[in-house]
């Protein structure tokens, strides 16, 4: 089979050799079942991958769009709802659905609340506020649904600032949103005194938890400092909560809770004059795939509430190995007090760039994610970090003495690149480039992101691109 070859075969190829391809293909891909990726992957071995195959290929087939037809997927997703409502402390009248994904709860909340607030308020214009760390689902949903985002400061703690959220709202404020923990800096924001502020101005409090919904409320048991966040803060309207990240379920699986039916009827789209019948859908997507229902019931039968508090026990305590080792690194400094698993560091030194660290780490076999506002890296932790703790600290101090003593090395490779971005001040120029980039390599003669020649690279386009950017700024 040839790599390069963009058609359909003209014959059909055996099952064996295109499987071969398949893992072919994969040789190249981010090593996380060697821990070293600290993103993306909720891994906990093959044993548990290979139990989720399982589950989910029992259903593979089944279709959620129809509840009538496949009553299991129904029952299956009704006692997902009802589980995480328990552990997110709701009561007998909280609803929800299972997504695919946190992306598409996040876009039904805010759809939601728009259409609540357009029946409800009149409201034709309709505002969200939400915190500088939101996810950036959120600002896909107000790009998509036509709800206008204005952002609101964080405070020194790295948390939404309260008073500043209290200043936003007006009369077409229909939303507020909180992070429960935003992804950036793992910070659960203040949902008790924002609730407060929600519920006296009559305006929903959505809590993004798609991060933290299936860590945080286990995390709290086990007797860590975890801010009140769930169903018992009474302002709170919705809840997301991934399953597929820290319930540990496979790809796909993700839940909007919300406090009531009279909440979530705004969610519910039917539409009655279709020739092929009367269409009636929950969620975004109209099919949905039963394996991924199926596995995200069966993965929290499985492990039940000791299980996910063990998972967490040993999760707070590989970041808390983290925290202080990165901590006791001269010139880098974790940022803020993260709240659970997720984390970010950076650095204190003039004489260490923190994304030339990146670099380093990189060429020791780890995958970096790198965060602008502050120029960071970043970290979330599973269970199968634990064997990999000292050897990630110990290439740690050794980038960062690499990058302390040659630094030329910030003005070369990745460190080069998000530098520039990150600084940039002109940000719709550097919107305007890397759309660009993503057309190029999603249009009619994109598709293969890596290449042998390092100036043809997405990389390298975009390092040549901001470079142009750069010397017209200076021309201004």
């Amino acid at each position: 089979m040839k790599a390069s070859e963009p058609f359909l075969p003209e014959h059909g190829i055996d099952a064996e050799s295109v499987l071969k391809c398949m893992e072919s293909y994969a040789a190249d891909d981010a090593d996380y079942r060697n821990g070293r990726t600290w993103s993306l992957v909720y891994y906990l071995g093959q044993e548990h991958s290979d139990f989720l195959k399982k589950a989910y290929e029992m259903f593979f087939s089944e279709n959620g769009l129809n509840p009538m037809a496949f009553k299991s997927l129904k029952r299956f997703e009704k006692e997902v709802v009802h589980m995480a409502s328990g552990f997110l402390n709701g009561d007998s009248e909280v609803c929800g659905c299972m997504t695919s994904g946190g992306t598409e709860s996040c876009l039904l909340a805010v759809k939601t609340y728009r259409d609540m607030a357009r029946a409800v308020k009149g409201i034709k214009q309709p505002e969200m506020i939400v915190p500088e760390s939101v996810h950036v689902a959120f600002e896909k949903a107000a790009e998509y649904f036509g709800v206008k985002a204005v952002h609101a400061p964080l405070g020194k703690d790295w948390r939404v600032d309260v008073k500043a959220v209290r200043k936003l709202i007006n009369s077409r404020t229909a939303l507020i949103v909180a992070s429960a923990p935003c992804y950036p800096f793992g910070v659960v924001d203040p949902v008790s005194e924002l609730a407060s502020i929600a519920a006296r101005r009559n305006i929903p409090l959505h809590v993004d938890s798609c991060l933290g919904g299936f860590m945080l409320p286990f995390v709290d048991k086990l007797g860590y400092d975890v801010p009140l966040f769930d169903f018992r803060v009474a302002g709170v309207s919705s809840i997301s909560a991934d399953v597929h990240k820290y319930g540990f379920s496979a790809k796909g699986a993700s839940l909007i809770l919300y406090r009531n039916i009279d909440i979530m009827k705004h969610q519910i789209f039917v539409y009655e004059n279709w020739p092929g019948g009367i269409f009636a859908s929950p969620a975004l997507l109209g099919t949905r795939p039963g394996g991924a229902i199926a596995a995200a019931w069966a993965a929290m039968q499985y492990f039940g509430m000791d299980g996910y508090l063990a998972n967490a026990k040993k999760c707070m305590q590989i970041i808390g190995r983290l925290k202080d080792g990165i901590n006791s690194i001269d010139g880098l400094q974790v940022i803020g007090n993260p709240h659970m698993t997720v984390m970010a560091y950076r650095s204190v030194s003039k004489d260490i760039n923190i994304y030339a660290v990146g670099d380093m780490l990189e060429k020791r076999g780890w995958h970096i994610d790198r965060q602008q506002r502050p120029e960071s890296l970043h970290l979330m932790v599973t269970p199968y970090h634990e064997n990999v703790v000292e050897q990630y600290l110990g290439d740690l101090r050794a980038s960062v003495n690499e990058v302390r003593g040659n630094p030329e090395l910030a003005t070369s490779g990745s460190a080069a690149v998000y530098g520039m971005i990150s600084n940039i001040p002109l940000r719709g120029m550097v919107k305007k480039n890397v759309m660009k980039m993503m057309m190029d390599s999603y249009g009619p003669s994109g598709g293969d992101l890596s290449t042998d020649k390092p100036d043809d690279s997405l990389a390298g386009r975009l390092a040549l691109s901001f470079l142009k950017m750069k010397e017209k700024i200076r021309r201004m």
